[in-house]
């Protein structure tokens, strides 16, 4: 340690400035808030998106539609899906929430819905929320069986 590197502990030196007490200190009177005014005073906080009296961005872009809140999003899971899953032996009979899970094709908390694109081949069970006309038809075609939860 020399003359030329000597430092003050961690910590031991505070950086900010101490506003509003008093003259001395070199930050007292206003403050550091300039004069009269709003924003001078205590209390003062202003809404969020306020643009100074200039009609703020959320009022003045049009707005239109309906947002369903009770709306259910289904993930949607094709037939030649199934069937690639079924030659890659991933699955034999039976399909269900945790069977698909495992191979990736949903999440744990997802509606699932069995979409008719492409040909099934095979004869699956499948447990599932929702069929469309089409994919329910084709698996009963293939001898399956296609049941709601």
């Amino acid at each position: 340690m020399e003359l030329n590197n000597l430092k003050p502990a961690k910590g031991s030196v505070k950086t900010g400035k101490r506003i509003g007490r008093g003259e001395g200190s070199g930050k007292g009177g206003t403050a550091t808030r300039g004069h009269k005014g709003q924003k001078s005073r205590s209390g003062y906080s202003r809404k969020i998106g306020f643009e100074g009296g200039q009609m703020p961005l959320q009022r003045r872009v049009p707005k239109f539609g309906f947002k369903n809140i009770n709306r259910k999003e289904f993930k949607g899971v094709n037939l030649d899906t199934l069937q690639q899953l079924v030659d890659d032996g991933k699955i034999k009979d039976t399909v269900s929430l945790e069977i698909l899970m495992a191979n990736g094709l949903v999440g744990k908390n997802d509606l699932v819905k069995i979409l008719g694109r492409g040909e099934l081949k095979a004869k699956l069970n499948i447990t599932v929320h929702k069929f469309t006309a089409s994919a329910k038809t084709a698996i009963e075609k293939a001898g399956g069986e296609a049941v709601t939860i």
